[in-house]
């Protein structure tokens, strides 16, 4: 999943959320210096993309794109995902998405000097071009789309990706609403374990 997924699995507790955004920013146990939410933010966001990457769901989703982009079929998925639920927030969540988004900046903005570099280097990108919020709109995610394949030199195409969401949206969409289901019940189980987990000792 992609970073307002991860956001919105958050439970709206905002050290976990720092530790869900970070996470990928994060080498292995690297992390014992923060507070012990921050630490299961950073678990959790792991148990996520574990269970993610397993699901029969998400493996359908990358079928769909393996022939034209190979390896980098999850990456566009992840994209893919968060363009669905920002596009049907209403659906997930009673607090608009706009007000969703600003708060997120708005914590960011002020954590960020306590975070690692690349993190603090895309919450400026993030909060310049309001990413989480543009989303929504398949401009926004055909920007994203372009920058990432900016950064692989080319090679990964994925500025052509916005064609198969196009030609796709009805199939993807139904992938993407079937899988959340169960990542949200995932999600919701695993922070229950996890706070259980760290009540006793450290999250390794």
């Amino acid at each position: 999943m992609n970073f307002l997924a991860h956001l919105y699995l958050s439970e709206n507790n905002t050290n976990i959320m720092i530790g869900n955004f970070i996470a990928d920013h994060v080498r292995g146990n690297q992390f014992t210096h923060f507070d012990k939410k921050i630490q299961q933010g950073i678990f959790l966001h792991r148990e996520i993309d574990t269970f993610t990457d397993a699901h029969q769901i998400v493996r359908k989703s990358k079928r769909r794109l393996h022939k034209r982009y190979r390896h980098y079929d999850g990456v566009i998925i992840d994209i893919f995902y968060d363009y669905f639920l920002a596009k049907n927030w209403a659906n997930y969540s009673a607090i608009p998405l706009d007000l969703y988004t600003q708060s997120v900046y708005d914590l960011f903005d002020k954590k960020a000097a306590e975070l690692p570099k690349k993190s603090q280097q895309f919450i400026t990108y993030m909060i310049e071009y309001n990413i989480l919020y543009n989303y929504q709109y398949k401009e926004g995610i055909a920007k994203v789309l372009n920058g990432m394949n900016h950064r692989t030199k080319g090679k990964s195409q994925m500025h052509l990706a916005i064609e198969d969401l196009n030609l796709l949206q009805t199939e993807l969409e139904e992938d993407f609403t079937f899988f959340f289901k169960d990542l949200v019940a995932f999600t919701n189980q695993k922070i229950n374990e996890i706070a259980v987990i760290s009540n006793d000792t450290e999250i390794k």
